[in-house]
């Protein structure tokens, strides 16, 4: 089988595809951005403040367990969306579905900034809160999955894993947005912060909300999807195909987001709580070192997608694996001794260094590893479903055992090195696929020998 005319390397002398690549990317950073800014500032909101505004009544480590319980809330809502706009993907094309939820996810943060706080209307406050969780969380669920098979099916197939990254780095902006904004509110009186302050970083959502839409509406169809619909080969039943013939993807993928997204999850959000609640350091100490790590993520982000490139997906997860398991231990026990001045280091490297390695590697595989018919919704379910059990009951879990053993940081490093151990076991039963054709119909794990004799390569001179 020839290599199809979307699989071949395209060259920069195109300007068409030049300039349809540059929208792609800048479209995927910005919306990756908006998501990542809106759950990290819950997920700060939750470990710092929700507590106190929407749960008043339930005390300090009851406060944040119920605050983590509603960020799990948001993890439960994203596998149905990612399912249903993952559908919708399929069968419609990836861009309007992006506006569509770019505009969802957004509208529900925005709409966090002006709720009312559980001392002036009571239960209704978090539910209300819940309510908007679910939204943003049904937006997320499908936006994310979006932004990487769109990037990747535009992407030159020799530097595919280089080029999907950088949407993700969208993802570190974000973070680093949050982390910042959390970090100034450390800094005000708390008083001001929990009277009206903290209002202001939600609603100031409505602003990438409208960035993310006038670019997205100005960008071209998926190359691939474009074929798919010149050869009215479009899967009308895209989801039962998933479940039917891509379960041993789906399964693949889950457990290769495990040690990434759940360990995101933990350094990003309980680490934080942690350090602050039962080690006593001041609030802005968490944030600050996140938003250190997220910074260094903007570079080793597209660096291990560039790395994937040259020595494939799975030896470069798999270093990123180690990484998690090797600083599990002395990172928790160094974050317990309550120095700020190594707190900050560590709990920066290892979020950055162990996260962002698996991430960048991430970003190509799981579009290459299922079929084109299909390829939205496959990446939708295994990132949500992953973002279920790992990154969204992760905080929540963690929570509980701090609340169980008095603050121990010894069952923590234990939960990061069960998480890692379930991923290290995916990099190995996970297939290649660097350089894979993404106008097949099958999935990586049905491709023949002849379909990856014929992969590129390496990353050899311009692409």
């Amino acid at each position: 089988m020839s290599t199809s005319p979307a699989a071949e390397v395209r060259g920069s002398d195109d300007p068409e595809y030049a300039n349809n690549l540059r929208r792609a990317t800048l479209a995927s950073s910005v919306g990756s951005a908006l998501e990542y800014y809106d759950f990290a500032l819950y997920g700060l909101a939750s470990a710092l403040i929700f507590g106190q505004l929407f749960f008043p009544a339930l005390g300090t480590g009851a406060g944040i367990a119920a605050g983590f319980a509603t960020y799990a809330v948001g993890f439960f809502a994203r596998p149905f969306g990612g399912i249903f706009f993952g559908v919708l993907g399929d069968k419609l094309g990836r861009k309007w579905v992006l506006m569509a939820t770019i505009g969802l996810m957004g509208g529900a943060s925005t709409l966090i900034g002006v709720l009312p706080t559980g001392e002036q209307i009571g239960i209704w406050a978090p539910i209300l809160l819940v309510f908007l969780r679910v939204l943003q969380g049904l937006g997320a669920g499908a936006e994310q999955a979006g932004a990487t098979t769109l990037m990747a099916e535009y992407a030159p197939v020799r530097r595919r894993g280089f080029f999907s990254a950088l949407p993700f780095v969208g993802i570190m902006v974000g973070t680093v947005l949050a982390s910042i904004v959390f970090y100034l509110l450390g800094l005000v009186d708390q008083q001001i912060v929990h009277d009206w302050l903290w209002r202001v970083p939600f609603l100031a959502s409505i602003l990438l909300i409208a960035v993310s839409v006038f670019i997205r509406y100005r960008l071209a169809e998926s190359p691939t999807f474009v074929q798919l619909e010149k050869q009215e080969q479009e899967q009308h039943s895209p989801l039962k195909e998933v479940f039917t013939k891509s379960f041993g993807s789906v399964i693949r993928g889950i457990g290769l987001r495990m040690a990434e997204n759940g360990g995101s999850a933990l350094y990003q959000t309980l680490a934080i709580s942690f350090i602050t609640v039962y080690v006593g350091v001041e609030s802005w100490v968490g944030p600050l070192a996140i938003a250190i790590g997220a910074t260094l993520g903007v570079i080793i982000l597209p660096l291990a997608g560039a790395l994937s490139d040259r020595f494939g997906r799975m030896p470069v997860y798999r270093a990123g694996v180690i990484i998690q398991l090797v600083l599990a231990i002395p990172a928790w026990w160094l974050m317990s001794q309550g120095n700020v001045s190594v707190i900050i280091p560590v709990l920066a490297l290892t979020y950055t260094l162990s996260i962002n390695v698996m991430l960048g590697a991430q970003c190509a595989t799981l579009p290459e590893l299922f079929g084109n018919r299909h390829r939205y919704v496959g990446v939708a379910v295994s990132r949500e479903f992953s973002a279920v059990l790992a990154g969204g009951i992760a905080p929540l879990i963690g929570a509980s055992l701090l609340t169980a053993t008095t603050g121990s940081w010894i069952p923590l490093a234990g939960y990061v090195l069960l998480l890692g151990a379930i991923t290290l076991w995916a990099t190995f039963v996970t297939p290649e696929t660097r350089g894979r054709d993404l106008t097949l119909h099958g999935d990586a794990l049905s491709d023949t020998a002849a379909q990856i004799a014929e992969r590129p390569l390496a990353t050899v001179g311009r692409s």
